[in-house]
């Protein structure tokens, strides 16, 4: 996962790296967009809402003067540097980067109306980059806007020109910090969903691994005192010894039995995480989710190639649902219907068009590999993910 995730941030920043002389810190905002598979650009083109430092001017009295094209000469490298930082320095650092803005403001806005677009930069990159509650950023905004106002008073600011800078950086400063907040939410949802699975996975080893001991500890033991048994018997009871013998090859005929019985969860257990997984997503965000599974499908077990394709589109099923459907309430339910296997993930949502996207058509042609059939239905009622099988796909697959 590091490798591929190396080869995405090489593919998506280097025109980022190149221009700061940085290489995005992992728990930076580009950083953070990388992970969840955004380019670099996503977060770098807000930089074009500086626009406005060449617009106010427009409205000033002075307009575009000697004063102010110096000033702008001096003063846009530092935003630009300091905007640069705050996308790319790590978490603990990049908050300084929206100071510098601010205090960049401040210092400037005797001479430079322009200065009050680093301001809003500023107050925006530092909801952006902050882990405090909203009630904190929200008094922060207000402390800091306050001093603005007396600041922009003393050197004679009209009201009409700073009324709209404490609404400007309340409004986009609450939208920002309210969806990083719930990018940092989301990232560590998808690490518990990851853990789900790992310690799903290791639950049914352990299970396996008891399973096994408590059927062939007893029944090798039977079957070494037999052989004994047998050992001492073949020279003054031939007969006695060769029904040993007949017993122990029952008794290792029965042990078999008894461990494919027991092994054949192993088969299910990509999709009990997987299970686990989607319980996890839906009902943190407040779906209920339930689900039923064939007991026919738990005896015979799958194949692994069946098992896989069921699961990631059970997965992905889910990951649809909780970002788009809106719904109440979700169902999985797991069947056997002749030879062939079939999931059904349905849900009580909004439904609407089906817009086909890479998640989508992996599941169709992951489904369609083996020999299945895949089937969307989304109307006012919810929608319905039908994925059907067969049960015949070499276990190699």
């Amino acid at each position: 996962m590091a490798a591929l995730r190396d080869m995405h941030t090489d593919a998506t920043a280097p025109a980022m790296r190149n221009f700061a002389g940085l290489r995005p810190a992992p728990d930076s905002i580009i950083g953070s967009a990388q992970r969840q598979g955004r380019p670099a650009w996503s977060e770098g083109i807000h930089v074009l809402w500086s626009v406005w430092v060449f617009v106010v001017p427009m409205f000033s009295p002075h307009g575009y003067d000697l004063r102010w094209l110096l000033l702008t000469l001096l003063s846009y490298p530092v935003f630009i540097a300091l905007f640069a930082g705050a996308l790319l320095l790590p978490a603990r650092r990049s908050p300084w980067c929206a100071l510098g803005m601010i205090a960049l403001c401040f210092g400037l806005l005797p001479w430079y109306v322009s200065s009050l677009s680093y301001f809003v930069f500023g107050c925006v990159f530092l909801g952006a980059l902050s882990h405090a509650s909203v009630w904190r950023y929200v008094l922060a905004l207000i402390v800091l806007n306050a001093a603005l106002l007396g600041w922009a008073r003393v050197f004679g600011y009209p009201w009409a020109a700073l009324v709209w800078m404490p609404v400007t950086t309340v409004m986009i400063g609450l939208l920002v910090h309210v969806e990083r907040l719930k990018n940092r939410q989301d990232a560590a949802l998808r690490l518990s969903h990851e853990e789900v699975r790992r310690l799903a996975a290791i639950g049914e080893r352990e299970r396996i691994g008891r399973d096994l001991h408590d059927l062939l500890g007893q029944t090798l033991s039977m079957v070494a005192l037999k052989a004994d048994l047998a050992a001492r018997l073949v020279e003054r009871d031939p007969d006695g010894a060769q029904r040993e013998i007949g017993e122990v090859g029952g008794i290792a005929r029965d042990a078999l039995a008894q461990v494919r019985q027991a092994v054949s969860g192993i088969r299910a257990a990509g999709l009990a995480a997987e299970l686990a997984s989607a319980r996890l997503l839906l009902e943190t965000g407040g779906i209920a989710f339930g689900y039923s599974l064939d007991a026919r499908i738990a005896e015979s077990g799958l194949s692994p190639a069946v098992e896989t394709a069921l699961a990631m589109t059970l997965r992905e099923s889910v990951t649809n649902l909780q970002r788009h459907a809106r719904a109440r309430s979700a169902r999985a339910q797991f069947s056997r219907e002749g030879g062939v296997v079939r999931l059904q993930v349905s849900d009580d949502g909004r439904g609407g068009a089906i817009v086909p996207g890479n998640g989508l058509s992996g599941m169709r042609e992951r489904i369609e590999a083996l020999g299945g059939q895949l089937r969307i239905d989304s109307g006012a009622d919810g929608t319905r993910v039908d994925a059907r099988i067969p049960l015949g796909v070499p276990q190699a697959g």
